[in-house]
């Protein structure tokens, strides 16, 4: 997930492999866990349950520490002219494999 409130710019981007959650955990509920992540892009648009809410209270909702399906990792600043192709990059760099 990258938020960039200057360029208005709140994104995430996951990489569910069923063969390797299933190799973890045979018994994940592999859709439920798709709706999970699914949710994050709407919160993400400002869709659904997020309509109305702004971009920051909405990237502040996502990362907060809370018993759920998805937890998001601690919170990082950095600098990124480009918030989508860092995106991009970062999930190559840290997800995919």
């Amino acid at each position: 997930m990258l938020y960039c409130q200057r360029l208005d710019f709140l994104a995430a981007r996951t990489d569910l492999r069923d063969e390797r959650l299933l190799a973890v955990d045979p018994g994940a509920d592999v859709p439920a866990i798709r709706a999970a992540l699914a949710s994050w892009d709407a919160t993400c648009t400002g869709s659904g349950a997020a309509a109305g809410v702004s971009q920051g209270e909405r990237f502040r909702w996502l990362v907060a520490p809370r018993s759920t399906v998805l937890r998001a990792g601690p919170v990082h600043m950095g600098l990124a002219a480009d918030p989508s192709q860092e995106l991009d990059r970062l999930v190559k760099l840290l997800v995919s494999v």
